[in-house]
């Protein structure tokens, strides 16, 4: 099915901005995936806050001129779809893998990061690591540790002085008592 001009202007504006505010891309191939599962695809990626495209190719390449995507523009061919995140790179890694392994028809392609290329494995290895919202809990629970460690550590001085102080206090009530 032939597009008009004016409409490949649309979806070619359309495309540009959502490719420009993007930290990370995911090309797959869905070929072979019915409406249904391609439907549910969509649902969680939409409910993670991640973009799902379908575009033809030539498009895609076109759009994503100046973008960190135009790293995967060697990798647009075939039937292709875009998945696309504005903050936390994980979660379309992790949800495209574990559907891929439940639906065999879903291949990942390749990804890109800030423009960087991660081919399959890379997509797996970032699919294993926890989310963003993990990742800072932690980090915040290791920056209060630190903080509390460096108050005990702050409060033993006062405390050490106060000790010897109070044993000078003592050792000068034996003197004076004897």
């Amino acid at each position: 099915m032939s597009l008009n001009r004016g409409k490949k202007e649309e979806i070619l504006e359309e495309l540009r901005k959502v490719l420009d505010g993007s930290e990370g891309a995911f090309l797959v191939n869905y070929q072979g995936l019915n409406v249904e599962t391609l439907s549910k695809l969509r649902r969680q990626l939409k409910e993670a806050d991640i973009d799902f495209r379908v575009a033809k190719n030539r498009l895609l390449v076109i759009a994503s001129e100046n973008t960190g995507t135009a790293a995967l523009r060697d990798y647009m061919n075939g039937p292709c779809a875009l998945a696309v995140t504005y903050s936390d790179v994980v979660m379309p890694a992790k949800i495209l893998t574990k559907f891929s392994e439940e639906n065999e028809e879903l291949k990942l392609k390749v990804g890109q990061i800030n423009g960087k290329i991660i081919d399959i494995s890379g997509i797996k290895r970032l699919a294993g690591l926890p989310s963003r919202e993990v990742l800072l809990s932690k980090f915040l629970y290791s920056l209060s540790g630190v903080t509390t460690n460096f108050v005990r550590v702050l409060s033993e001085v006062p405390r050490s002085l106060l000790n010897v102080l109070e044993a000078i206090r003592e050792q000068k009530e034996k003197v004076t008592n004897q």
